[in-house]
């Protein structure tokens, strides 16, 4: 979307409106509502349009954005600013707040999903009844919408291809950061305004404060120098749940309290194999982001391979709990669900185990676990989280071939061998070894005597039978595929 006139006029106020982008510097929106207009104002809205559908009230969510919230609007005081804090619909505050600050011009950064674009045109059309502009900008990611595209100009539903052409595009000029505090005397002088409490929203503290997850601009700057420090070991490291791997930086992107800038400027410097597998995450997150936008229809649920649109799932409800509240008997599986549940964070190799488990083992439809991850996860992203589980599912672009099915004990012993991640999550089996602990309902009834462990009583069977659900899995798939042959699906299990 394009509105009114171009940046090159100078505005005499505008206002920032901050959302998935919570940092005061390297900032699109922000350098160039400073750079054009003589007294620039800022705003974060907690939007009761999002909020009010958020049924658990101790959202770790909510209260990571609160804390950065606060950081940034001491941060904007400091500098001599400040950070407008509202609570209510943002398509209507947005505008109201306008007028009264007789503002010529809002600027933002893009949001891709369908809800957001709607949200905006809302905010368009009524700045525009008085006159206002809406000025928005490529913020938090790399590429978007059009600007990678095949050689025919159309979109990439194949991963490595889009890759490449990627990184063929790619130079020091995608990567350059906004020198904001160029012109930071431009910041309007407000006086402070008090910032609503979680509990005046009707939400609660959780623990997130206990967690080791930093929180705030200092708190994404602190993650990524102690990941920077790793990331050349990242592709041997990053499968591994029980080491400190990955760069924890998911719930910083998604909020916008790190530069999708720095983070790929850096990666690209770095030049190691760790780097540029780092790197390739970050343009799976590009590449998802451009699938939502030239497909919206997955937003609605809709599989993006029409093929798979109607897989009769059973979905039998009691697996879904199970599943849901890490008690499949499958002690990998039930870690990682655990994990969600207690921090809202999940490994990503544990997202495809879980995933994986959940669709073609228990074959409940994927959209169940979709929803349950945005219920739970830090780092939710729409684009992201449909692209993860319709991966998994086999019904999305580049997605793992349907007759590839994670077996959740191999899982277990190739990725968590010692079971140190099991044993930190599912602590009823500390006393197994290092074998038992993969797959404790063969412990003989003895040995299950002597280490005070009751398969059945104090850690539940296997819910299903893997192998026997392969089957079922592979014949559900093979009634809907365009590709039947037998042939395919040897030796196919991961």
């Amino acid at each position: 979307m394009a509105y009114s006139k171009s940046t090159t006029n100078s505005y005499v106020k505008s206002l920032v409106w901050f959302r998935r982008d919570l940092r005061d510097y390297d900032h699109a929106a922000f350098y160039h509502a400073l750079k054009s207009s003589s007294q620039v104002y800022c705003v974060f809205v907690f939007d009761t349009d999002i909020l009010s559908h958020l049924h658990d009230k101790e959202d770790r969510r909510v209260e990571f954005i609160w804390e950065s919230i606060q950081a940034l609007q001491t941060a904007l005081q400091l500098k001599g600013g400040d950070l407008i804090v509202l609570y209510g619909s943002a398509q209507e505050e947005i505008p109201k707040l306008a007028h009264a600050l007789q503002i010529e011009a809002v600027f933002s950064n893009h949001d891709y999903e369908p809800s957001a674009i709607k949200r905006d045109e809302i905010v368009a059309h009524a700045l525009k009844q008085n006159n206002i502009d809406f000025q928005h900008y490529k913020d938090q990611v790399i590429f978007e919408k059009n600007e990678i595209l095949n050689m025919t100009g159309k979109p990439y539903g194949v991963f490595t291809p889009y890759k490449n052409m990627w990184l063929k595009t790619v130079n020091d000029f995608y990567v350059k950061p906004y020198p904001v505090d160029s012109y930071i005397q431009n910041l309007a002088k407000t006086t402070p305004t008090p910032l609503p409490s979680l509990e005046n929203m009707g939400f609660k503290r959780t623990n997130l404060s206990s967690m080791r997850l930093p929180t705030g601009m200092k708190g994404g700057l602190a993650l990524f120098e102690d990941f920077k420090q790793r990331m050349s070991h990242y592709k041997e490291a990053r499968n591994f749940p029980a080491i400190k791997g990955v760069s924890y930086l998911s719930v910083h992107l998604r909020f916008g309290t790190v530069s999708i800038r720095h983070l790929a400027r850096e990666a690209m410097q770095a030049a190691n194999i760790g780097s540029q597998s780092w790197l390739n995450e970050l343009i799976w997150r590009d590449f998802y982001f451009q699938i939502l936008h030239h497909n919206p229809k997955v937003a609605s649920g809709k599989a993006f391979k029409a093929e798979y649109e109607t897989l009769p799932f059973p979905n039998n409800e009691a697996f879904f709990k199970a599943w849901r509240d890490g008690k499949t008997g499958y002690p990998l599986v039930d870690a990682a669900m655990r994990q969600l549940n207690t921090t809202g964070f999940m490994h990503n190799r544990l997202r495809m185990v879980t995933a994986s488990f959940l669709v073609k083992d228990l074959l409940i439809d994927w959209r169940w676990g979709e929803r349950y991850f945005a219920e739970k996860l830090m780092d939710f992203d729409l684009s992201a989280n449909n692209g993860g589980w319709q991966w998994a599912a086999s019904t999305g672009c580049d997605a793992q071939p349907w007759f590839r099915i994670f077996n959740p004990i191999t899982q277990s012993e190739k990725f968590d061998g010692a079971g140190k991640f099991i044993r930190k999550y599912v602590t009823e089996l500390g006393p197994c070894n290092d074998k038992e602990i993969h797959a404790p309902w063969l412990i003989p009834p003895l040995r299950q005597q002597l280490i005070d462990i009751n398969i059945g009583t104090n850690y539940p069977p296997p819910v299903v039978d893997h192998a026997s659900q392969r089957t079922l899995a592979l014949s559900l798939y093979k009634s809907c595929s365009s590709n039947k042959n037998e042939n395919d699906i040897t030796d196919s299990e991961a």
